[in-house]
């Protein structure tokens, strides 16, 4: 099978921005409590954190981490989370019928991001509160003043203002599911006003207004319509949220379904420029897909759940090969559009349908991690419009699928990268390469295939680096993730 790539740095899509490479920690399951904070570990540091889960943190190099939710924003007050542990009051969590001890709160959070070098997006409850407490959050957070809420962060041992950049106005405002769901415009009023008064206390900051919580629900397109109507002109991100379900049509199903982001994607660029056009603004909205993921292996263990325990063992998906290509199809798809999806956050980061698990012993990596470990690494730079021609195959929610997936980065005057994936189980593909007229030195390969879609191991055994020695043909394994570094 043989397939070709085209790629020059005359047809640039943009910059890449780091920040698509974030995650979601949220207080749900075993995502904070026994995955970041375990004080009972004898792997843990001196402030209960998991030292072997900050190592893995780093080693996918994550510079953006969204907290604390997700759904469980919309009713948690902040301040049950700060101050002296030992005042601190357990809650029910309505979100996920849980017991929160508020044992880790706002400020662990922001130690703990110093620690694995990643930046906060801080997400304000707007399901049971408004504008107030959005604006009490963010003097907490950001303010040097001498005010009430600032110098409540000093007494707490912070003296110094965090400097907060990314604000999120609530969570999946839009679903029915959500404590405080609200229709488009009640919303879209309350972030208008909530955004204007936390601009007069930090003009700084960067606001995310929530799109539909999916392509699906019966609202989408009206409701980014009516929301943006009210509050363009004051937000700067427009969110996205998306999962993948079993793959109940196979797996050549499943391993397309970044298709499904990209369509997506367009349409929520499309509404953005009409809101754009509509306002006569000079403003361009960009995205922000804060979440995004597989998700479907924990769904029967979880429906047998408890309510009201204490991180329970929930969304603890193990992946396996079939969910690693489709996770870095993914990545691919978000650097097809590095123009204006500027903030991706993998959901979620530890334990919760994650990338790390912990265990009692230490951490174990699963399947995708690998393409996320990789685009954070080799993903800087320009994505550049990438023509990728292969044989396809037919699947009727996509009609005819190519085999290969690619998309080529310049990472500086002399790097290019190549980001590719071959959909195909049992036939290798020859994939000959034409970048900028085939002025290539040196080429490297990783590649990480299997045989077994059902496999599940997170073992970097299975990826290996070899050197091309054609530069202009290379071999891409059957059901592989590949990743081909280019010297000019």
């Amino acid at each position: 099978m043989q397939g070709k790539l085209y790629a020059t740095d005359l047809f640039p899509i943009g910059q890449i921005d780091h920040r698509i490479n974030s995650s979601l920690a949220e207080h749900m399951g075993r995502s904070i409590y026994g995955g970041i904070y375990d004080p009972d570990s004898p792997l843990a540091d001196d402030a209960g954190l998991r030292k072997d889960v900050m190592a893995a943190v780093k080693e996918l190099n994550v510079p953006l981490v969204r907290y604390p939710g997700g759904n469980f924003v919309s009713s948690y007050h902040w301040e049950d989370g700060i101050g002296p542990r030992d005042q601190r009051q357990q809650k029910v969590d309505l979100a996920w019928k849980s017991v929160e001890s508020n044992q880790f709160g706002l400020d662990d959070f922001m130690d703990w991001t110093t620690k694995v070098d990643a930046e906060a997006m801080i997400a304000v409850n707007l399901g049971t509160r408004g504008i107030e407490d959005a604006c009490n959050l963010l003097e907490y957070c950001n303010l040097d003043t001498d005010t009430y809420w600032a110098n409540k962060r000093r007494e707490n041992g912070h003296s110094e203002p965090y400097h907060v950049k990314f604000w999120c106005l609530g969570n999946e405002m839009d679903a029915p599911w959500q404590i405080g769901h609200k229709t488009a415009h009640e919303y879209g009023q309350l972030v208008n006003e909530t955004a204007k008064a936390m601009r007069s206390l930090d003009p700084s900051i960067k606001i995310v207004v929530c799109g539909s919580s999916n392509e699906h629900t019966p609202t989408f397109g009206k409701w980014e319509t009516t929301v943006l109507d009210e509050c363009y002109d004051n937000v700067d991100y427009l969110s996205m949220h998306q999962y993948y379900e079993l793959p109940s049509q196979g797996t050549m199903h499943h391993v397309a379904k970044a298709i499904r982001m990209d369509q997506f994607i367009n349409s929520v660029v499309a509404l953005c420029d009409a809101a754009k056009a509509t306002k006569k603004s000079a403003k361009t909205l960009n995205i922000s897909f804060d979440e995004w993921n597989v998700w479907y292996h924990s769904n029967e263990h979880d429906a047998h759940l408890k309510p009201w325990q204490q991180a329970p063992h929930q969304l603890e998906d193990v992946y396996n090969f079939e969910d690693a290509l489709l996770v870095g199809s993914s990545l691919i798809t978000l650097l097809k559009h590095a123009d204006r999806v500027k903030i991706a956050c993998f959901a979620q980061l530890v334990n919760v349908i994650a990338p790390i698990l912990t265990t009692k012993e230490g951490v174990l990596k699963q399947t995708i991690f690998t393409p996320l470990r990789d685009v954070s690494q080799y993903a800087h730079g320009t994505a550049l419009r990438t023509s990728a021609q292969s044989p396809t195959y037919q699947v009727p929610e996509f009609g005819d699928v190519p085999y290969l997936d690619a998309v080529t980065v310049k990472n500086d005057a002399h790097h290019y990268t190549i980001f590719a994936v071959n959909r195909h189980q049992t036939e290798a593909l020859n994939l000959i390469v034409k970048l900028n007229d085939d002025r290539y030195q040196e080429t490297s390969h990783l590649s990480y295939s299997c045989s077994d879609p059902e496999f599940k191991n997170s073992a970097d055994q299975a990826v290996r680096e070899e050197n091309i020695q054609d530069a202009g043909q290379i071999i891409l394994k059957p059901f592989s993730w590949n990743v081909i570094t280019f010297t000019v």
